[in-house]
């Protein structure tokens, strides 16, 4: 059934190796807009709850995606007034349905932005998206939106969009651990690079100093401290400085000026003497 297809469509932009979140929100309202009967602009929007100092929660937006250029610029004044359907739907977190914007008085501050946008008629439905390391729960809210009043048919896009916003919360997910996993991998690369680099500098001091490798590390330690600067860069600047007077010892000597050489970068000959 044309449903389920679309469902699974939208839940596989999610799994693709290439996908980012930005990338699958755009695609996921773009596949909405083009599929659900009546859906002239979807709307996909991951909001992530942040806690402020009074122990008040509220839900920022962490990334949305358009269909249309209008809708964006009217859930950018739904956000800002803290007026409109998908707000509400992320702060009841529950189901918001708007048969024509106009015949409206839950939020007098978005009905003229609403018009001129042609957001006449949705369906909002908010869903949890599990939260990866670092990420904690979020939130998706999926909303086809249409032009016209009363264009959609609540039997049908009323479940749907109910089953759009679960598969596109477990499409986000997917997203989100693919990108632990990378920022994972990113930093045992930076912390090998480091160690690498921190392992040369005490070769040098042990070289020069004639010291274990716990001494050799102290000391780095120590000039870190003085510096204010990072072990990690303390050990970059010895190695970079240590390379650079070995390229100097090793380089040979050019020839003296206009009166002194051959015009070889060598040294000249000396003649000997006659016997």
């Amino acid at each position: 059934m044309w449903i389920e297809r679309l469902a699974r469509d939208i839940g596989a932009l999610g799994q693709a190796e290439n996908a980012t979140l930005d990338r699958a929100l755009d695609q996921m309202s773009r596949a909405a807009a083009l599929g659900v009967p009546g859906c002239s602009a979807a709307l996909v929007v991951v909001w992530r709850e942040v806690v402020g100092p009074d122990g008040s929660a509220r839900h920022v937006v962490t990334d949305y995606g358009a269909s249309h250029a209008d809708l964006a610029e009217a859930f950018e004044h739904q956000y800002t007034s803290d007026q409109g359907p998908t707000v509400e739907a992320v702060r009841e977190m529950r189901q918001v349905r708007v048969g024509d914007v106009l015949r409206e008085h839950r939020w007098p501050r978005y009905t003229s932005m609403a018009v001129q946008c042609g957001d006449r008629s949705s369906v909002t439905q908010p869903s949890l998206v599990s939260g990866g390391e670092g990420h904690g729960d979020r939130v998706v809210t999926f909303g086809v939106h249409s032009g016209r009043a009363d264009a959609f048919d609540e039997e049908v896009v009323v479940p749907l969009a109910a089953l759009l916003a679960e598969h596109a919360a477990a499409a986000l997910h997917s997203v989100g651990r693919r990108a632990d996993v990378a920022r994972e991998t990113a930093h045992m690369r930076r912390a090998m690079s480091a160690r690498t680099v921190i392992d040369q500098a005490k070769g040098i001091i042990m070289h020069a100093r004639g010291c274990d490798a716990d001494a050799a590390f102290v000391a780095l330690r120590e000039v870190a401290q003085r510096n204010r600067k990072k072990v990690v860069d303390v050990a970059g600047d010895l190695v970079r400085e240590n390379s650079a007077s070995r390229g100097q010892e090793h380089r040979p000597r050019e020839a003296g000026g206009e009166h002194g050489g051959n015009g070889r970068g060598m040294s000249p000959r000396r003649d000997r003497k006659p016997s």
